[in-house]
């Protein structure tokens, strides 16, 4: 069994606000696989702090570093997909196959077409007489469900990041 004991929040491994823990099952045993940190709402408020210090460094990189970021990610899934299949295909029933394919294989593609989107994208245009802006917003929360536990990750927080949002993420 693995033990997670930290969050991920602003850059480093940090201790969460609150003993309690969740279990991870296995769904073919039904024995507990891992178990989790449980996050409070100061856990949450923490991240949203740190996302929203990051936002400006963040949103202020050219299109092109945040792609080559995007990028990164997808090669860096791709260099584990059997770990992260075998994991999901756990967690989630689904065979190891089919854990490949949607569950790494999609993410990877999230990815790299985020990277594609962020640096072919067009952030102003010419409407009439009038010039529309896009831009980033800010902090995105992303809450995704267990059953497709990366592949939603991904095809939520690639593109935000892509556009120059900073997420918090509760999968």
């Amino acid at each position: 069994m693995t033990t997670y004991t930290n969050f991920y929040i602003n850059g480093q491994w940090v201790k969460p606000s609150s003993a309690d823990t969740i279990s991870v099952y296995d769904s073919v045993t039904e024995q507990v696989m891992a178990t989790i940190p449980a996050g409070t709402a100061t856990d949450v408020a923490d991240a949203t702090r740190a996302a929203r210090a990051a936002f400006e460094p963040w949103s202020g990189l050219p299109r092109e570093e945040r792609a080559k970021y995007m990028s990164r990610i997808g090669d860096a899934l791709a260099g584990r997909m059997d770990e992260i299949a075998t994991v999901i295909s756990k967690e989630t029933g689904m065979t190891k196959m089919l854990s490949q394919l949607v569950q790494v294989g999609l993410p990877i593609n999230s990815f790299k077409q985020a990277a594609a989107v962020a640096e072919s994208f067009e952030y102003s245009e010419t409407v009439g007489t009038s010039l529309v802006v896009r831009e980033p917003i800010g902090v995105v929360g992303c809450i995704t469900p267990w059953n497709y536990p990366l592949h939603q990750i991904a095809a939520k927080v690639a593109f935000a990041m892509a556009a120059g949002c900073t997420v918090v993420l509760k999968p």
